[in-house]
Formats: structure tokens, C-alpha cells, sequence
């Protein structure tokens, strides 16, 4: 049976995105799950080979089926876009922001053309996206773009619990005002549709923002007002879904198996959940577009790049699920 095939863009050079990606490469899990096409620069990826000590040829190829996929092999396209002489691990710079840029374009042509099956993406890093007169804050927004997504939809996984955000990047009390009946059954309905990109059916809970849900308005109104309303419209609507349920239980109950995926109404109350239990597996699953894209949940660690001791766990993860949810991705 043929393996999925799972772009990944290299990352910021600068960063730890290249270590990572070898080191993920020589895991035996990711061997028997998938086949990886790397998109980055040849001489980076020889450095951090040899940075980490890892047992690895480099395969250049132009397509995806040049590539040579036996174990101990690195199929990379190779877009020669990292000058080493001048590039400096762990440091802000143009160069590195541009070539990342190129890194997630190139693997995006190959996921819309169907030449790969997802895309698991390494970090990259804002300021050099900036410094690269590059005008997009983060991976999110590029995919969006060059998908002609209109707001692609973000979904932590990690072990059973799969949690979707209601708000993200806005203050608490912006985030408080922005949870009304409009935006909750809406995003009942694109949460139960990505779910359905994914090929996984179940009830999805929506949590609660107050203590308690609020016991009935005796601690805040937002759920009797907004969230109550919301998930009963969507329930007449034949949507699988309750709610809301208290925060301090939901997330316990999802990993238990209760509940398929958590509406979570704010940003940290998601977070906290999810690398609360396992940090590092903690994986953003981005959906809502024609492909599927996973990602580590860490940046560029500028720290400790070009030393070879980061963790590649994350990443790992990142493209197990990638591997796991692509044969049953639709684009729907």
C-alpha cells in the first residue's frame, strides 16, 4: 500500500526548523507512516545532518516522484535560496524570512496539485518574515492566502482531546464581548465541517466562560444569553452538539472520550488544557482549506539553534497525525 506523502517546509534556516526535520526523519515511527518530501536548502539540511548526528543521505530531486524513499534517504527539493557564508544561526534575518516564505509556497503549489497527501510545518519567525519584506504575521495567514481560504479554522490535538477556539489573538475582555449566538453557531457549524474533513463524527461540546457556565446568570450572562441559545439553535439545526459545560470538567471529559472535539471560547482556556497535559504533543491542525496542515506548537527557539539538542517530538507528532488524518482528509 502506498504511504502518504507529507510536505514539509524546512523553516526558518535560523532556527531549529532544519534539526528538527532530520531528526524526524530517522525516527522508525515516521518511516513506517509516511514518506517525507522536505522542501528547504540542500547545504542548510547537510549542516544540520551533521549538527545532530544523524544517519542521513540527501536525495535532491525537482518532483516529488524522483524521489528515492528507502530508509536513510532525505528526498529534498532544494530551492538554493540560503547563502551560508553570511547566514548566522539563532539571528533575525531577511534572508532566512524570504527562504522560509519560499519553503511553505513551494509545498502549498505541491498540496494544491495534489502531489502530496498534507503539509507539517516547522517554525518560522515573524521578525525575519518582516525582515524578508514578507507581509504576513505567521503561517496561518500564508496558507489562507495562498489557498484562497477565507479564515482557515486551527485545531489543537493531543492524545483524545481535540480542541477548536471561539477567539484567539484579542484581549480577555474583547475576547468576553466577542462570544455572542452569531459567532458560536457559526462556528458550531465550521467545527462540525473540519471535523468532517478529518473523517471523524461524534458530539462536540462547547465550553463554558464562567464559573460553572454561570449557574443560570448567577455568575455572568454570556452563556444564558449567548452560548445557551446558540447550541440549542444549532441542535434544532441536527447538529451533534451540548453545552455548555462547565471549563474544569469538559476538557477531562473529551479526553476521556465523551465528547469528539471542545469548543473552547477563548484562547488560553484551549491552551492551557491541551499543554497542560502534554506540551510538547500538542499539535495545531489548520482546516477549512483544500489540504491539510499540521504544525509544531513551538517557534524558531533562536536559543538553542545550530546545537543540535532540540527536541523532535513535536515534530514527530506533527507529521504522525499529518500521516494519520491524510488518507480520510476531504476537501469539503
Amino acid at each position: 500500500m502506498n504511504k502518504p506523502k507529507i510536505a514539509v517546509p524546512m523553516g526558518d534556516p535560523a532556527g531549529v526548523g532544519p534539526e528538527i526535520v532530520v531528526k524526524t526523519a530517522v525516527a522508525e515511527e515516521i518511516r513506517d507512516l509516511c514518506d517525507l518530501v522536505v522542501i528547504g536548502d540542500r547545504k542548510v539540511l547537510e549542516k544540520a545532518i551533521e549538527i545532530c548526528g544523524v544517519n542521513l543521505q540527501i536525495h535532491s530531486m525537482e518532483k516529488v516522484e524522483d524521489g528515492d524513499y528507502r530508509d536513510g534517504i532525505l528526498n529534498v527539493i532544494d530551492l538554493q535560496n540560503i547563502d551560508l557564508n553570511i547566514m548566522e544561526y539563532g539571528k533575525v534575518q531577511g534572508m532566512c524570512g524570504k527562504a522560509a516564505f519560499e519553503y511553505i509556497k513551494k509545498s502549498v503549489d505541491l498540496a494544491m496539485s495534489h502531489q502530496v497527501d498534507a503539509i507539517a510545518t516547522t517554525p518560522i519567525n515573524k521578525e525575519s518574515l518582516r525582515a524578508g519584506n514578507i507581509n504576513y504575521i505567521g503561517h496561518t495567514e500564508i496558507l489562507g492566502d495562498l489557498s484562497n481560504s477565507r479564515d482557515p479554522l486551527t485545531m489543537f490535538e493531543v492524545a483524545n482531546m481535540r480542541v477548536f477556539f471561539l477567539t484567539r489573538h484579542m484581549s480577555l475582555r474583547n475576547a468576553c464581548d466577542a462570544i455572542t449566538k452569531e459567532r458560536v453557531l457559526e462556528y458550531i457549524q465550521r467545527c462540525t465541517k473540519a471535523l468532517k474533513q478529518l473523517g471523524v463524527n461524534g458530539k462536540m461540546a462547547v465550553a463554558g466562560l464562567n464559573p460553572h457556565s454561570g449557574e443560570h446568570g448567577l455568575f455572568g450572562y454570556e452563556e444564558v444569553e449567548e452560548v445557551t441559545p446558540a447550541v440549542e439553535e444549532a441542535q434544532k439545526l441536527g447538529y451533534d452538539v451540548v453545552g455548555p459545560i462547565g471549563a474544569d470538567s469538559v476538557f477531562h471529559q473529551a479526553l476521556q472520550g465523551r465528547y469528539q472535539a471542545v469548543l473552547s471560547l477563548y484562547h488560553d482556556q484551549g491552551h492551557i488544557a491541551t499543554k497542560t497535559y502534554d506540551f510538547e504533543r500538542t499539535i495545531a491542525i489548520t482546516l477549512d482549506m483544500p489540504f491539510l496542515r499540521t504544525s509544531v506548537d513551538h517557534g524558531t527557539a533562536f536559543d538553542i539553534a545550530g546545537q543540535g539538542i532540540v527536541s523532535a517530538i513535536s515534530m514527530i507528532e506533527a507529521v504522525r497525525l499529518a500521516a494519520k488524518y491524510a488518507p480520510n482528509f476531504k476537501n469539503i
